[in-house]
């Protein structure tokens, strides 16, 4: 089973959450985001439709009051999987056509026992078949290990009294899986090379003897570090049972706790590669560098982003971009990026503009959003950072000065990246592909009459807006002609009047460049119903892009 799109009403934190267009062939997804940005409420809705497929916990008021983020609202679950199956669990309705009872299987955060305390077999009574030792809810602490530990145990009893296997079968099909997957996950340095030796069943009033080996050192479960307890706890429970799980959706919680970024990447990679079945589906929760990187480097894992949104309003969430850096910053800050991408250039870009950026494909560079044109600006002018800028009501000249003073910060050419996807060129190319007509010629006499229409509309205000700009701000420049560009003074009343002139001109190429595509000429029915994604993979747009960062590595 693998879940392609997940919709979540008044559940927990969630107002109205939708996770769509997970793709079909994603074997992992990772939950990004900061402690309590709702990762864990996710694993909620699967515990809360899995106890409705089980239909083992009675649905108690006290049950359906704990996932409703509103008591007296109705709470729902849609869940949509790569089949088309649709599972649907709300106070009014059930729908779950033929769903076995092994569908989900979760694990939460808190699962580590510490030390093995059972002292015989058959202490637990527990049908493992039905899960039906799992936690309730997400806050509960899952105690399974030492069930798993007694079914492992048992089962080697029965292989070895029942079905006459030998020691070296045993040891093949118990053993020898763990160990290849803590070699794999610790690595295979001597003296760190960490190998299960035997697993004896609690006999005789002691513990189970869960020994292991490492370098000249063998000693019991119990004395594992904290880190290799969290791998050998997942380890077990896997063997336990996977078998019962070869066409689910498995959810497990932080399972990163108390690992350094190395080990966590070998976890993950080892788990969602050879434990988890290719039927089957694997979600995980983190905020750890070593997860996010596998997730970024696999060609079969999604990564959603649940950070810094506002769960109080609808929100709709998609698998994000696997070139966007800002999945780093869950595990680090933005100004440590150098440090981790040594070897590339990165840009700091306005706001959501990353995503065109990043379509035209630069070899070794990367694009990073900030909030607006300046905080790039002062990204660039305090750091070693390089960043790119809308051009906005820039004359030539302007734009000669600030390249000369501030040599990292690129000024687009054209007044917006909207005066570039839009652009006659670009919107030919985009049609041409698409087997339709466009009259580039027609278009462009829209856009002239459109901005003859408009342009009085924003004319008085340039020498006001243009006071918003931070260039030549710093108190070096104090007082000199440069600064007073920006200023209530005679340079920026010059500048304004240029800008102007662009303005009043009929040609082309002269008024596009200061003309506000962003949020004019939208009623075009040119640039309708085109996502600003595909008109940035043009060739075209790619080019022009291309060759404006160029000119400026040239001259730096």
């Amino acid at each position: 089973m693998k879940i392609t799109h997940l919709h979540l009403v008044n559940f927990k934190r969630f107002t109205n959450l939708r996770i769509e267009n997970i793709p079909e062939t994603s074997k992992l997804v990772l939950l990004i985001g900061a402690n309590g940005s709702g990762k864990s409420s996710v694993f909620d809705a699967f515990a809360f439709v899995d106890a409705a497929i089980k239909r083992d916990i009675g649905p108690t008021e006290d049950f359906w009051n704990y996932f409703k983020k509103k008591i007296n609202e109705p709470v729902s679950v849609s869940i949509q999987f790569a089949d088309q199956t649709t599972l649907i669990v709300s106070d009014d309705r059930f729908l779950a056509p033929n769903l076995p009872k092994t569908t989900f299987y979760g694990r939460t955060s808190f699962r580590q026992i510490p030390r093995l305390t059972r002292k015989v077999l058959g202490q637990s009574n527990i049908n493992i078949e039905q899960d039906a030792d799992r936690p309730i809810f997400f806050i509960d602490r899952d105690i399974r290990f030492e069930n798993d530990v007694e079914k492992i145990t048992a089962t080697i009893l029965k292989d070895f009294f029942r079905l006459g296997q030998s020691n070296e079968q045993i040891w093949q099909k118990y053993i020898n899986p763990i160990n290849n997957a803590l070699e794999n996950i610790f690595g295979s340095a001597n003296g760190t090379k960490l190998q299960l030796i035997e697993i004896i069943p609690p006999l005789e009033g002691k513990v189970a003897q869960i020994n292991f080996r490492k370098g000249d050192s063998e000693f019991h479960y119990n004395y594992l570090s904290a880190g290799e307890k969290e791998v050998v706890n997942l380890l077990i429970n896997l063997l336990s049972r996977r078998s019962l799980y070869q066409d689910s959706v498995c959810f497990f919680d932080e399972i990163d706790l108390h690992l350094n970024t190395k080990i966590q990447f070998n976890l993950l990679k080892e788990i969602t590669e050879n434990w988890i079945p290719e039927n089957s589906q694997l979600w995980v929760a983190s905020h750890s560098l070593g997860f996010i990187e596998y997730a970024k480097q696999s060609e079969n894992a999604s990564i959603i982003d649940f950070d810094d949104l506002d769960f109080d309003l609808p929100q709709t969430l998609f698998p994000e971009p696997k070139d966007n850096p800002e999945i780093y910053e869950i595990a680090v800050s933005k100004e440590f990026l150098p440090a981790l991408f040594q070897h590339m250039d990165i840009y700091f870009v306005e706001n959501k503009d990353k995503d065109y950026y990043a379509n035209v494909e630069i070899p070794k560079t990367l694009f990073v959003a900030e909030n607006n044109r300046n905080s790039v600006y002062h990204k660039v002018r305090t750091n070693q950072y390089k960043g790119i800028v809308d051009r906005d009501f820039l004359t030539d000249d302007d734009i000669i000065q600030i390249k000369k003073h501030y040599p990292r910060l690129v000024v687009l050419r054209y007044y917006s990246i909207e005066n570039y996807l839009y652009h006659p060129d670009n919107l030919e190319e985009y049609y041409q592909a698409q087997h339709k007509e466009f009259d580039k010629s027609q278009y462009i006499a829209q856009l002239t009459e459109t901005k003859n229409q408009v342009k009085d509309t924003f004319i008085p205000t340039l020498m006001l807006k243009r006071t918003e700009y931070p260039y030549f701000s710093e108190p070096e420049y104090n007082g000199n002609s440069l600064q007073n560009r920006f200023k209530n003074k005679n340079e920026n009343q010059e500048q304004s009047a240029e800008i102007a002139r662009y303005l009043n001109s009929n040609d082309f190429e002269t008024y596009y460049k200061v003309l506000p595509m962003k949020s004019y000429c939208t009623h075009l029915p040119q640039r309708q119903n085109i996502p600003k994604t595909e008109l940035a993979k043009t060739s075209w747009f790619k080019g022009k892009i291309q060759k404006l960062l160029a000119e400026y590595s040239n001259n730096l």
